[in-house]
């Protein structure tokens, strides 16, 4: 067997990704040289990807987990993918050695640990749910049944940008202002041209052409919007979507930009089910039951149960004054939980992150929670999560200065000001104002035509690229 070598050219993969000096402390320390696609594949191994629903019953809809392994992932990752550099250190301990040795055995039990402890808190079906996965023998009742209760939260929810995640053909308003757009690849000519409540989707060449009907947009375009239709019996997404920025169509992320061999090859990709089913539980609620697509139920967007689950058990818990309430509360989630589980579960979280080539590559710059969990002092705080800047029930703030109060609440505002329990965080010596400005700069993701901010807090040097 060939002897692999280990040398400083390139840094391991561990939880935080990336290594870089924004990295914690705790996993820069075991920064050698394995390859990140290595790690990918062990931590693969970790999730324990099955092909059968786990014992808890909850179902992913793209792929199955044991849930009560996931708090373990992080600690078994750093212990794997730090194994070559631990081998060296306990070499070169001599009479330490075994000392050294009981403390990785400790190590490896608080991992298993972990695992039964979660399993023991985590007992009841709901609080088990996320996102995406299905809880069987639960119907969804809608929003409209929630409003009877909360009827404020209902109403307000309306202007997130979640609501709008997904829209059908008929009430898709790019589609509707928009009655003609076109894009050309080599000798092949996009066309989706609205006719009533209709919008047809078209690839043609000088030798012919395949027409389809769009069925359902997604996104609600104010960055970009791509499109789903059918062509025989299959779901496909689109080779192209529009973009505000350029008022037309371009590449859909991550298509292939050279010209196709065939009408067929340049329609667009088409979807495995289980990938439909991914992209249907994350831009509307109610589309997936018993591992189907089910698009007559379908509620566009997300909407209350799309983050509390079905909510059938909890209006008879309430009307029988049952105190288990029988509905996913985030708010008893930690911080971690709560963005790289709940929020991540769409917004690609670090479990997810880790499983992708690369961690996505420069697409993570949509994956909001992936990248706040590798920003160096910004996890392990109760207070820093998704809804600590952003209410899921309210309209998304795009006003820098709105963030800064978010900032201060932990960071210090001058240098001279004591510190306390709840603020404790170094001053910026720059500037206590447009924090998100430095910190979290807006940066050009490649063919996306639209600026996303980077939600790995850091300090960003001049020519820096962002890390990944």
């Amino acid at each position: 067997m060939s002897q692999r070598s280990f040398g400083p050219k390139r840094k391991c993969f561990c939880p935080r990704s990336g290594l870089s000096e924004n990295s914690p402390a705790i996993y820069r320390w075991g920064a050698v040289a394995k390859s990140k696609q290595s790690a990918k594949r062990t931590a693969e191994n970790r999730a324990r990807i099955w092909e059968q629903p786990s014992t808890s019953a909850v179902r992913y809809t793209d792929y199955l987990i044991n849930l009560d392994l996931l708090p373990a992932l992080k600690c078994w990752a750093i212990l794997v993918s730090s194994a070559p550099r631990t081998i060296s250190i306990y070499v070169s301990l001599g009479k330490a050695a075994r000392t050294f040795k009981q403390s990785l055995v400790r190590t490896a039990v608080i991992c298993l640990a972990l695992t039964s402890s979660y399993a023991q808190t985590q007992r009841d079906a709901f609080s088990k749910w996320r996102p995406t996965h299905e809880l069987a023998g639960v119907n969804y009742v809608g929003s409209a049944a929630c409003a009877q209760c909360h009827a404020p939260l209902t109403a307000k929810r309306l202007a997130n940008p979640m609501s709008r995640a997904l829209a059908p053909v008929e009430s898709c308003e790019i589609l509707k202002t928009h009655a003609r757009l076109n894009f050309r690849n080599g000798p092949y000519g996009y066309q989706i041209a609205r006719a009533g409540n209709r919008s047809i989707y078209t690839i043609s060449d000088s030798h012919g052409s395949i027409s389809e009907p769009i069925l359902y947009c997604f996104g609600q375009g104010k960055a970009g919007q791509t499109y789903v239709f059918q062509h025989r019996g299959i779901f496909y997404e689109s080779r192209v979507s529009y973009y505000q920025e350029i008022q037309g169509l371009d590449f859909t992320i991550l298509h292939s930009h050279s010209v196709p061999e065939s009408l067929d090859e340049g329609l667009g990709r088409p979807m495995t089910m289980e990938a439909a089913q991914g992209c249907f539980a994350c831009h509307s609620t109610a589309a997936v039951s018993a591992a189907q697509l089910q698009l007559d139920h379908l509620a566009p967007g997300v909407s209350c149960e799309g983050c509390h689950g079905p909510g059938e058990k909890h209006i008879a818990a309430i009307k029988s004054g049952n105190k288990n309430l029988q509905i996913f509360n985030p708010a008893k989630l930690d911080a971690d939980e709560l963005s790289q589980e709940v929020c991540g579960a769409c917004h690609v979280g670090f479990e997810k992150a880790l499983l992708m080539p690369k961690q996505g590559g420069m697409n993570n710059l949509r994956y909001q929670p992936y990248r706040i969990f590798n920003s160096r002092g910004h996890s392990g705080d109760a207070r820093i999560s998704c809804v600590a800047c952003h209410d899921p029930h309210d309209k998304l703030s795009e006003d820098t200065s709105f963030y800064d109060a978010k900032c201060l609440a932990c960071h210090l505002a001058a240098r001279n000001e004591e510190k306390t329990n709840a603020r404790s965080a170094p001053f910026c010596p720059v500037s206590k104002q447009q924090c998100t400005t430095c910190h979290m700069p807006k940066i050009e993701l490649p063919g996306g035509h639209a600026k996303f901010t980077d939600h790995w807090i850091r300090i960003v040097k001049p020519g820096e690229p962002p890390p990944n």
